[in-house]
């Protein structure tokens, strides 16, 4: 079970693991094979956080020695991982969750001279059930452009229930997002300092897609 820090629609995971990983996942010195087994871990803790609020229903079953009470989900799940970045994030989700989630990728990238989010891709239902849940998956929450770029996908199909789960948090992008939408919910590692002049999280932990992927 993790513990975990809240404020307003922010949720900062403080359990010793997740801090263990996220100290390996800053040092500069770990090789992307162990940074992308390490993420996943943290990917694993991350969304088990965020998805505290899912509703069950009662259900009964038999064990081996007789009838139990049990529960099962009811909710319409969406997983949302901003490419490329938040597949990592994504194929943690997928391994604890129930296999009928919804799995719906947005491509998007960062403008470097503007900061802006450019949309390259995004295949979305004509609609979804208003009271779903959709989880956008991110690890770093910089600026904020490519989460309100994705959030607003989502806006528009009239969902409202979206969280967004990041490793890390700027509190310029934190900002950026609840003056937005204010009542979308955040899970993180950490909010850490601030953004330098190129948009960067400091002191973050460098460019999360290249650690992973390993160009």
């Amino acid at each position: 079970m993790t513990t975990s820090t809240t404020t307003t629609n922010v949720t900062v995971c403080d359990h010793p693991i997740v801090q263990y990983y996220l100290t390996r996942l800053r040092d500069y010195q770990t090789p992307s094979c162990d940074f992308r087994r390490i993420a996943n871990h943290m990917s694993r803790a991350l969304v088990y956080e965020a998805m505290r609020d899912l509703v069950t229903r009662a259900a009964g079953v038999e064990t081996p020695l007789g009838p139990a009470k049990g529960v099962v989900l009811s909710d319409y799940v969406v997983i949302a991982p901003i490419l490329r970045a938040g597949l990592v994030l994504a194929e943690a989700a997928q391994e604890i969750i129930p296999p009928n989630a919804r799995v719906y990728h947005v491509g998007l990238k960062r403008d470097e001279q503007t900061l802006q989010a450019i949309s390259y891709y995004a295949k979305l239902p004509d609609r979804l059930p208003a009271d779903c849940k959709v989880y956008v998956l991110d690890p770093m929450l910089a600026t904020g452009g490519s989460a309100i770029a994705a959030i607003s996908l989502f806006h528009a199909l009239h969902v409202t229930q979206v969280h967004l789960v990041s490793f890390l948090a700027a509190p310029e992008g934190i900002k950026k997002v609840h003056e937005q939408f204010p009542d979308v919910k955040i899970t993180t590692a950490s909010i850490d300092s601030h953004l330098n002049e190129h948009g960067f999280i400091v002191p973050g932990l460098g460019d999360a897609g290249d650690r992973i992927f390993g160009t």
